[in-house]
């Protein structure tokens, strides 16, 4: 084992040896541990770890049934050599796209490729001539109840799940539950993920903004916006503020629960930009009456699948599952099926640990490259918040950068249509091109920035 690498179990409310199994999962992804490395004996790491030999063999247990880890008889447990192997990027591209954030392929599509092949060659002939009905996904939302196992949802069941066909899909039939009457309201963050407003105009919504400051949404101005414009219905981001990267602190949570309980205010949490460990509890958990939890598999997996889901508060569960059949009968069987097969190959984890480590490694290259300048970003968050220097608007300096060939996203795309957008840009990570472009990119970013063009027009 690596001199430098030690595992840390302090994570909270975990079982040992998966947080172990964590550990030595993204020490693999993210090459601290090498192929053929040699671990130590289990009782040697349980006596480092101060666990018991039973925690380190069953952590090694698990990443050997899952192709991380290879013991032998007499010989010790080493890391595997990869069972997955991620296609070519695209080279260089003559356009860099910075627009939205794109997944490295570190083994997903030769996943997908398997659950496809399974798929079609066990699905019984009936389920592909027949309409899906909600019985049929149980088994996937099992395992996507199994993959949200550590995530600070509160208490549900997979018969709490609805799916959807993608996270924007899954907004909209929460919003189709939740608004009623001729005149409805969503209220959103003054910066803010525009598919909300998207989806809340395809419902005869009005949209209304809500300052916030850096702990979150302000809570004068919410309560100020449910009782005169009658919102029903809050959409937030409360993990990563797509796009100011800002987290929503614990204690600002907590407030907003304790309002909109009495208020009896829905609020809809989108969960879809966080890929890593979660700092506060959701609204789900704190407000399980109220709270509305939605995430997809696009940001951590593949966005190709088109797979979503709502976590919906227990009385709202049958209300929610009918909207969704009411529009679309129900998930495409042979998708479910492929969907559960993917979730359930036992190379998932590890192609996920890869994902994640290469999107930290292009954020930390991005940070560094920008250096000087004031950017907000987190690791396990593919996109980085820039405010321009004086002499750029944001309008003039995407259209800098996209004459050299970069294109990224202007903050007038996340303020509502009568709001004043700040001097900022969105750069959000591409991990399918080859590291070099990437890199090109980012270099031409940062050589505008140093160079703002004051602009004197009459």
């Amino acid at each position: 084992m690596g001199t430098n690498w030690r595992p840390e179990l302090s994570m909270a409310g975990r079982s040992k040896y998966k947080t172990l199994a964590d550990e030595i999962r993204s020490a693999v992804a993210d090459q601290r541990l090498g192929a053929g490395e040699q671990l130590p004996p289990v009782r040697e790491l349980a006596y480092q770890l101060s666990v018991t030999p039973g925690t380190v063999a069953r952590a090694y247990s698990l990443l050997t049934e899952e192709g991380v880890l290879q013991a032998g008889v007499g010989r010790g447990t080493f890391v595997a050599e990869a069972t997955t192997q991620a296609d070519d990027a695209i080279a260089w591209p003559q356009v860099l796209n910075l627009r939205s954030p794109l997944l490295p392929d570190m083994g997903q599509s030769q996943l997908l490729r398997d659950a496809m092949r399974k798929t079609a060659d066990h699905m019984p002939a009936e389920e592909f001539m027949n309409y899906p009905d909600r019985r049929m996904d149980l088994p996937l939302r099992r395992a996507l109840r199994r993959w949200m196992a550590d995530l600070p949802i509160g208490n549900f069941t997979a018969e709490d799940i609805v799916l959807a066909h993608g996270a924007q899909n899954a907004l909209m039939l929460v919003m189709q539950t939740v608004l009623n009457g001729p005149d409805p309201a969503v209220a959103v963050e003054g910066l803010t993920y525009p598919g909300f407003r998207r989806a809340a105009e395809l419902c005869r919504a009005r949209v209304v903004g809500v300052a916030c400051d850096d702990q979150g949404p302000i809570l004068s101005e919410l309560e100020r916006v449910v009782r005169e414009e009658g919102v029903q219905l809050f959409c937030t981001s409360s993990e990563v503020n797509n796009p100011t990267v800002r987290f929503t602190s614990d204690t600002r949570r907590r407030e907003i629960a304790v309002l909109a309980r009495r208020l009896g205010l829905n609020i809809l949490d989108d969960d879809c930009y966080a890929i890593g460990p979660h700092g506060a509890e959701s609204y789900h958990s704190l407000l399980p009456e109220l709270g509305w939890y939605v995430s997809s598999l696009s940001k951590a997996l593949t966005p190709a699948l088109r797979v979503g889901y709502v976590v919906a508060p227990r009385e709202r569960v049958q209300e929610l599952a009918r909207t969704a059949a009411f529009s679309f009968f129900g998930m495409s069987r042979p998708l479910t099926e492929m969907t559960l097969e993917f979730m359930s190959d036992h190379r998932l984890l590890s192609v996920a640990a890869k994902v994640r480590a290469r999107m930290n490694d292009l954020i930390r290259d991005t940070v560094n490259h920008l250096g000087g300048h004031q950017v907000a970003w987190r690791e396990d968050v593919p996109f980085l918040w820039v405010m321009l220097p004086g002499g750029w608007r944001s309008a003039s300096f995407v259209r800098a950068a996209e004459a050299q060939g970069v294109v990224l996203k202007s903050a007038e795309d996340f303020v509502l249509r009568d709001a004043r957008a700040p001097h900022a840009v969105r750069i959000a990570v591409n991990g399918q091109v080859d590291t070099a472009r990437y890199e090109a990119g980012i270099v031409q970013l940062r050589a505008l920035l140093d160079n703002p063009r004051d602009e004197f027009t009459v």
